[in-house]
């Protein structure tokens, strides 16, 4: 695959999820209030930007510099192409996790973290409200895995591909029937389990870090069980909503640590 395949792919990939997520949410919305805030989408195009100068498809030339070089685990382990992309799924998602939970642990990382915690309404544009400092500090940790796992670049799209999807799928304000949810949750993250992540409450707070599989948060005990049908205040306990652009550029600098954290 070509670089300007992976980042077509990517493209396609990130759209198709954003409709679908999307159309889930305007056919079962869990909270009739929620609205999608316009700064999510002005983030998402700052990211955009900065993401497309500074990086590009850099993750297309680490796993390509990986497999050249025999660098990483499945460079020096012999499987099936498709165990390998499962795999390269399955440990990346534990890196986000990883990153994820640091995000909530470090004073430094919290502080950009919390911009996206800051959305008092859970919709999927939620999924892109990130502040650029986040986005810069998390990419050399993405690239080291990847060089550290020798991730091909089909399992590198695959997981870029399903971890869009369930970024947004998961930050959707959606409603799942309530057997289905149940189901799904065994193994995957639903709307409701991330929607108590983003609870007004430290408690949850510091629950469901996961992005793609559940299972992490429960083998790594930080699973807190939710439903679509609980109800509950979301955004950053003790602050206010930061609704325009400058509040939330400016949010790392004037909401303190010890105020607006987790515990």
């Amino acid at each position: 695959m070509s670089e300007s395949e992976f980042q077509l792919v990517r493209a396609a990939g990130f759209v198709a999820a954003a409709a679908l997520a999307l159309a889930i949410q305007g056919l079962r919305p869990h909270d009739p209030s929620y609205r999608a805030r316009p700064v999510n989408l002005a983030l998402w195009l700052i990211n955009g930007v900065l993401v497309g100068l500074a990086c590009g498809a850099c993750a297309w030339t680490a796993a390509g510099w990986a497999e050249a070089a025999r660098t990483g685990l499945f460079n020096r382990v012999h499987l099936p192409a498709w165990a390998t992309v499962l795999l390269s799924i399955a440990a990346l998602d534990l890196v986000s996790y990883a990153w994820h939970r640091a995000n909530h642990r470090i004073p430094l990382l919290w502080r950009f973290h919390q911009v996206h915690h800051s959305d008092r309404c859970f919709t999927v544009s939620t999924a892109v409200r990130f502040h650029p400092g986040e986005i810069l500090l998390s990419l050399p940790v993405r690239l080291l895995a990847i060089v550290a796992l020798g991730a091909p670049v089909a399992g590198v799209i695959a997981f870029e591909v399903v971890f869009a999807f369930s970024n947004l799928f998961e930050h959707g304000n959606i409603r799942l029937p309530l057997r289905l949810e149940q189901r799904l949750a065994g193994l995957l993250v639903t709307p409701a389990l991330h929607r108590r992540h983003h609870a007004c409450r430290r408690p949850e707070l510091d629950s469901n870090f996961a992005t793609i599989f559940s299972f992490w948060d429960r083998l790594l005990g930080t699973f807190g069980d939710n439903s679509s049908a609980a109800r509950f205040p979301i955004g950053l306990p003790g602050a206010p909503s930061a609704r325009t652009l400058p509040e939330v550029l400016l949010l790392p600098l004037t909401a303190g640590r010890d105020a607006d954290a987790p515990s």
